[in-house]
């Protein structure tokens, strides 16, 4: 169960490294990466970001990047949060393939 808390900075998370991926894709033309949902743990240390990434051929490759990155982009996301959080959580990223997966159902829906 989510408590309150969690809920809210996770939003806040979630707006704040979109916004981060926004002005780092926008120099690579092509590339769309926005953030579908942020977890955080109970004890808020830890936040899980999952990505949707487009062309989703790309995912895993533009995923190893931002992996790689991750130290620069929670550097950066702590400059954005530093008067709403004391501290900011260590960041894991994870590809969000639920669009997808839906595609996937409609494709074999469609073949029946």
């Amino acid at each position: 169960m989510e408590s309150t808390r969690q809920a809210k900075i996770s939003r806040l998370l979630q707006k704040e490294l979109s916004e981060i991926f926004r002005t780092q894709t926008a120099k690579t033309h092509g590339t769309v990466v926005s953030v579908s949902a942020v977890r955080v743990s109970p004890d808020l240390s830890i936040a899980k970001a999952y990505l949707s990434i487009f062309p989703s051929e790309k995912s895993q490759e533009v995923l190893e990047s931002i992996k790689r990155s991750a130290k620069t982009i929670r550097y950066e996301l702590a400059q954005k949060v530093r008067f709403q959080l004391r501290k900011t959580p260590e960041l894991s990223f994870y590809i969000d393939d639920s669009l997808d997966y839906l595609e996937n159902i409609d494709r074999l829906l469609e073949e029946k």
